[in-house]
Order: C-alpha cells, then structure tokens, then sequence
C-alpha cells in the first residue's frame, strides 16, 4: 500500500512539471513586453545647476529635477523690463496737453456767442465777428494737429511696448525650459548628464517610460489574424524563469495593417507561416513585468 502511494506522488510530481514545462507551448503567440520610452532632451543651452533625478527613480509629470543656469536669461529680462518702464514715463499725458488749447477754444466761442448778441444790438461790426470765427478755426486746426501728433506719439509708444513685451514673454518661455521636467508619470530608465555638466540644446538628459502600463509586443499568423480584433480581452502570459509562469488580463490595443517576415527570436502556433502581423496588447503591470521579457498570449474562445 505504501508503494503504491509513492508511486501516486511521484506520478503527480511528473505530470506537474511536465505542465509547467509545457506552458509555453500553449500560447497562441509570443513575443516580448515593452514600454513606451521617452528621451528628454534639453531645450536650452548653459550649466546643470541642478540635477535631481536617479536610475530607477519615479517622476511625475511637472515636477522640476533639474535647472539649467538661468543668470543671464534673467538679467536680459530684467534690462528688457527696465526698457519698458521708460516707455512708459514718454508716454505723452493727452489730456493735459490737450487743456490749454481746448480752454482757448472754449473761450472763443463764448465770445463768439458774444459778439453775435452785440451785432444783433447793433453794438458790434461783422469784421469783429469774423476776426472770431477765424481764431476759432485756427484753434480746431491746430487742436486737431496736436491731437494726431499726440495720438501717433502714443501708438509709436504702444507698438515699442508690444515688441519689448514679445521679446519678455520669449524670455520667459525660455526660462521655463531651463526648468527640467519630465512629461510623463514614469521611471527614469536611465540618465546622460550629471550636475555641473553644460547642457546643449537637443542633448539628451534621461529617459524615462511609464513602466505601470505596459505592451507585450506579439506576433500572429495570417490564419489567426481573423479571430483577432481590436479591444479584444485575452490573457497574458509572463515567463519569470524556467518553471514560474504568471498570467495577466491584457487587452489588444494595436495590429498592425502591413505583415513583417517572422522575426527569429519569435515563434508562433502555425510556424510554417512566413508572414506575421506584430499586434500590441495592453497589460497593467504588477511591478514584476520588466522590458525585454518573454511573454505569450491566449485569445481564448469567443
């Protein structure tokens, strides 16, 4: 009795390895699990004052990790405000200038509306109404004048103004990307500059990948390209070593339109197939899906 239950455990001991030797073969295709990886590049020229950022390391979208010397960006701003302020102080003060002509004018017309009571009277003659009304035209004249060489005055001013505050809100710009950050939620892959290094601008600083939802690049045949669809839910398999397998849900996000030669490293169900479609799928990655490891997928039954 107790040989036959040796025998019993060894059976299973073989038909348990045997499966988890076989589990590969089961997927329907293979490849390996990617991520898509962003190189940050620096947008400026000048010295790394500041560098924060590690291999390994988690970055959020916006925070700063890093600063490139930003002194003579700043002093140029500075120069550039200062420039605007004296515009500012020419700016002619129209209603002031304005004053002492429009009170003229007022006056003449009120001894226009004088010397017309007194020709009504017979108190006064038409040359001194006329010598009246050609000092009013000459004072609009030259209010007019005056308000056309104020106004031009001003918008000379203004179109100064508004190229000297281009040329700030440039620097500015320019001072935000001396300010390094990454545009992703990720993990720094790896890093090219230390602090104290000069930063070029288009040089590479780090490169980063969002590492928590990952792609297992795969390849199928010709003949299983019409069980397969987009947002098709099948299930991932990750191979961690020779024997430990784990299984994740993943969804197909991409297949591609055009077929490639079968890529050596890559086997699939029909091996006899010359051609391939490579397909994407989604999987939420648990922390222990790394890039470049082998993985498979089932499509399961419709």
């Amino acid at each position: 009795m107790k040989s036959n239950l040796l025998f019993l455990g060894a059976l299973s001991s073989l038909l348990l390895l045997t499966a988890c030797g076989n589990k590969n073969e089961e997927v329907d295709a293979s490849g390996t699990f990617e991520s898509t990886e962003i190189i940050v590049s620096s947008e400026t020229t000048g010295k790394i004052l500041e560098w924060h950022i590690l291999d390994g390391q988690e970055v959020k979208t916006g925070d700063c990790l890093g600063i490139v010397d930003t002194i003579q960006l700043h002093l140029k701003k500075l120069q550039l405000e200062a420039s605007l302020e004296a515009i500012d102080s020419r700016r002619p003060d129209m209603d002031s200038q304005l004053a002492a002509l429009e009170q003229q004018l007022e006056t003449a017309n009120k001894e226009k509306r004088r010397f017309e009571n007194l020709l009504k009277a017979n108190a006064a003659n038409q040359k001194q109404l006329d010598d009246i009304n050609a000092q009013i035209r000459l004072l609009e004249k030259q209010l007019n004048a005056q308000k056309t060489l104020l106004e031009n005055t001003d918008k000379g001013l203004n179109d100064e103004s508004k190229a000297l505050m281009s040329q700030i809100e440039q620097l500015k710009d320019q001072l935000r990307k001396s300010y390094i950050s990454s545009p992703i939620n990720g993990t720094v892959l790896v890093t090219y500059v230390e602090a104290g290094e000069l930063a070029v601008q288009g040089k590479p600083l780090f490169k980063v990948a969002n590492l928590k939802s990952m792609y297992l690049k795969a390849y199928i045949s010709t003949s299983q390209l019409t069980t397969v669809k987009l947002g098709q839910s099948v299930d991932v398999v990750a191979e961690f070593g020779e024997k430990e397998i784990r299984t994740y849900k993943g969804t197909i996000s991409w297949i591609s339109s055009k077929a490639e030669f079968t890529p050596k490293t890559v086997q699939t169900r029909d091996e006899r197939a010359n051609l391939v479609y490579p397909v994407n799928v989604l999987v939420e990655n648990d922390g222990y899906l790394k890039i470049g490891m082998y993985g498979g997928i089932r499509f399961g039954k419709e």
